[in-house]
């Protein structure tokens, strides 16, 4: 079971007495030690579904009462040891997604007992043993994806207790056996991707048998015991070479003979088929989702439900879409959704895709012959990247365009280098019938039952097709567009000069007459505003005169905003939004290590948008920290950076913390000093948290107009991001869930006893007297030093504040 474990087996294991070992979905990897081969009591052992390599020990073979073996989806390779005959009680064994080499080992007359056979996609090449028919315990028998030599029907005519039997692309040639029929228990027949020819044969007595899957063979008789079957069965006789006098009368879409008729002309069931009404040029589909708009692409939607073997077109996109679902979900989850998806570009269009458990085709109709470029949107939503059970997944499909392999065993996580992320692969095809086809196809390959039984298979999020071709009638539309542009142009020069006649010869009438009086709006700003903020327009706030006039000096309420509570809030929790994006959201995890005031710049809604990253460095994911050459501002940095150079989030945390008391409180954390005893306002903060008054920090020019929860909230996080001890701050995206309210505050982590002069108070206070910093008006302290520096020799410099400031004095 799965416990997310690592490593490889203990050796003590190996002198115990088990019976059953279960380490399935874990992360175990190395060789299958030897010494398992020691515990010779054992009857089930699963190792399914981790990351095991290398060969099979022959010392497996001591395992004599071995009844159940589970080694599918690991790395394993080379052949099976001969030492695993001596498993004769051996009744299930499960070997499928692997890299095992040669040809499938004939190991079967040694495994008389066998009931269940599974070797999907493990590497082995056909033929399929002939000793196979001695099984007659078999009940369930799944084989896929053999390269090598083709090889007849095995005889299976002893298996009569079959309830599933799977051999998909085996190579195998010749016709289905009549013996099939004589498997009365059968419920799943699964020959698909052979080159089986003939007729079906009368298989209408095995009334359990309700999924049949018989695509992408040569098969030439339709009988009419299949065609009579409701649409309780799922039945898929794609892909065949049925003559067209069998063609059923009506359409079904649990009964799939898509492209299944006279493969010579490759036409499909026309009375199945919207008709075109008009070629296209280009088609984009948001595959398992709504119709969506992107830019100036129109996404057309893709959210009919799916089946084990479904033909169909979506009444959505209508006649320029057919699809053909091959597979049935254990699930049934045709769609997979995940709308929390924000790590990349365009995000709503990742936030469903379209799955299949066997194969899926994108049928692009009514397309014009030529030249085409397709691009296919994949995101992996379904397996996650933590430790859970949905990390230990793995999915592998095949991408066939026009019937032409253009992606094998391709791993959408591993393209896009993670889960929730975009990846976007470009291919160029050539329409010649007006159809372009898009296949996913599920080899067998990767995990089955991980994060759950059905999550495997192929995964597509969005479809987009264009020509690279003009369309015809391109170039009289651009004729047309060219003559209305100049048109256009003239007339806007005859409009220009008509102007600039009147006003050079229309009469010069005084400036002052015709703006006495008037309430003109100027941008944001009436002239009489205007006027009275330049004291009409006197030489002391003239600034320079140019070709077009004269330009003042205007600074309307001095240059200064006044910030009420909802604004603070505002910016507060726009920062905390913006760092925790820097910190956890980003691609590139990047410490801004420089978070002040004057770093935060406000655009024209008061939305904070953080400045200044010419002191950011790259967080590598690896590293737990980084030590490096100290840069930052007095007052904000860390103690464990301003002292010891240790770099990690949480020197943003506590600056943020500094940031945000100041919000609070109106006040500079440096230049606040109420009393001798306090170095900034932090430590004013920390005085009335003692005094439980923190309350006293808030703003008084802010009166009572003002949320005391939100602003005891926003204190309370203001303390714990700048708690001495980085271990204790939380992350930017805990703080921000906090700030909104959507998470507790551990008051128990601000403490005011975990602040003490021993965790660096006193250090700070001292090195506060001793770098004196001379500041003239308008610039803030800066300090940069190297952590391996001895002593306190450092070098500091100043950086001039924004041009744009703004007081936090509230109306």
């Amino acid at each position: 079971m799965q416990n997310y474990l690592s490593g490889s087996i203990p050796p003590e294991w190996g002198s115990t007495k088990l019976e059953f070992l279960v380490l399935s979905v874990n992360n175990l990897s190395g060789p299958i030690p030897a010494y398992l081969g020691n515990i010779t009591t054992l009857r089930a052992l699963a190792l399914e579904s981790n990351l095991f390599s290398g060969t099979i020990p022959p010392e497996m073979g001591r395992l004599i009462n071995m009844e159940v073996l589970y080694l599918r989806a690991n790395n394993l390779t080379g052949q099976l040891p001969v030492a695993l005959t001596n498993m004769t009680k051996l009744k299930t064994l499960w070997i499928g997604s692997n890299n095992f080499t040669g040809k499938i080992p004939n190991y079967f007359l040694s495994w008389k007992e066998l009931q269940t056979l599974e070797m999907q996609a493990s590497g082995f090449e056909g033929p399929i043993p002939s000793t196979l028919s001695v099984l007659s315990n078999m009940k369930y028998l799944v084989i896929s994806d053999l390269s090598g030599e083709s090889s007849v029907f095995p005889n299976l005519s002893n298996m009569k207790n079959m309830q599933t039997l799977m051999l998909r692309s085996c190579n195998i040639t010749g016709s289905i056996p009549e013996y099939i029929s004589n498997m009365t228990s059968l419920q799943v027949l699964d020959l698909s991707f052979n080159r089986l020819k003939g007729s079906i044969p009368n298989l209408d007595k095995l009334l359990g048998l309700v999924t049949i899957y018989l695509t992408s063979n040569w098969l030439t008789g339709l009988p009419e015991w299949i065609q009579n079957r409701d649409s309780r069965y799922i039945v898929d006789l794609s892909y065949n070479n049925f003559s067209r006098d069998s063609v059923p009368t009506t359409c079904r879409e649990t009964f799939n003979v898509f492209k299944s008729f006279s493969r010579q002309n490759n036409s499909i069931l026309s009375n199945c088929l919207y008709p075109c009404s008009k070629e296209q040029y280009s088609l984009h589909i948001n595959c398992g989702g709504k119709p969506i708009t992107i830019g100036r692409i129109k996404y057309e939607g893709d959210e009919a439900s799916g089946g084990g073997a479904k033909f169909f077109q979506d009444t959505v996109v209508g006649d320029l879409v057919a699809l053909v679902i091959m597979g049935l979900q254990i699930d049934h989850a045709y769609i997979a959704n995940n709308i929390s998806i924000v790590k990349m570009n365009n995000s709503e269009l990742y936030r469903t895709a379209r799955l299949s458990y066997l194969s899926l085709t994108y049928y692009a109709r009514c397309l014009a012959n030529g030249n085409y470029t397709v691009k296919l949107h994949f995101a992996e939503i379904v397996l996650r990247d933590n430790r859970s059970y949905y990390g230990v997944g793995s999915r592998f499909f095949d991408v066939y365009i026009q019937e032409k392999l253009v992606l094998k065993d391709f791993n959408i996580e591993k393209a896009a280098q993670g889960v929730d992320k975009e990846v976007i692969k470009v291919f160029k095809a050539v329409v010649n019938v007006s159809t372009l086809e898009i296949r996913f196809y599920w080899a067998g390959k990767g995990t089955m039952n991980v994060p759950k039984r059905g999550t495997y298979g192929s995964l597509i999020s969005a479809i987009s097709i264009e020509s690279d071709f003009n369309p015809p009638g391109d170039s009289n539309r651009k004729i047309f567009i060219v003559v209305g542009v100049a048109i256009v142009l003239c007339l806007s020069f005859m409009v220009f000069g008509i102007l600039w006649f009147r006003s050079c010869f229309g009469g010069k009438i005084s400036r002052e007459q015709e703006l006495k009086g008037l309430d003109l709006q100027t941008g944001l700003f009436r002239f009489k505003q205007i006027k009275a903020a330049t004291n009409n327009f006197d030489a002391a706030n003239k600034l320079g005169e140019g070709g077009f006039g004269t330009v003042y000096k205007f600074c309307p309420q001095e240059g200064k905003l006044k910030l009420d509570w909802p604004k603070r809030q505002k910016i507060c929790i726009g920062i905390a939004r913006g760092l925790a994006f820097l910190h956890e959201e980003s691609t590139l995890k990047i410490v801004h290590r420089d978070i002040k005031m004057t770093n935060i710049l406000l655009d024209r809604d008061l939305n904070p948008k953080i400045s200044d990253f010419g002191l950011a460095k790259l967080n590598e994911e690896e590293k737990t920290h980084i030590s490096t050459r100290v840069a930052g501002t007095i007052g904000y940095m860390a103690p464990e950076y301003a002292q010891w150079g240790y770099l990690t989030d949480k020197v943003d945390v506590y600056s943020f913390g500094v940031v945000a008391l100041e919000l609070v409180s109106g006040k500079n954390n440096i230049k606040y000093r109420p009393n001798e005893n306090c170095v900034c306002l932090l430590d004013w903060a920390l005085v009335l948290q003692q005094k439980e008054n923190m309350m006293e920090l808030v703003d008084p020019n802010l009166g009572s107009e003002f949320n005391k929860e939100e602003a005891m909230r926003m204190i309370k996080v203001a303390l714990l991001c700048t708690n001495p001890s980085p271990a204790l701050r939380p992350t930017m995206s805990a703080a921000l869930s906090m700030l909104e309210g959507r998470a507790v505050i551990h008051e128990s982590s601000m403490s005011s006893s975990m602040y003490g002069d021993e965790l660096g108070f006193k250090a700070f206070r001292d090195e506060h007297q001793e770098v004196n910093i001379q500041q003239s008006p308008g610039e803030t302290r800066s300090l940069i030093y190297s952590s391996n520096a001895k002593g306190q020799d450092a070098s500091s410099s100043r950086t001039v504040q924004d041009s744009y400031t703004f007081n936090l004095d509230s109306p």
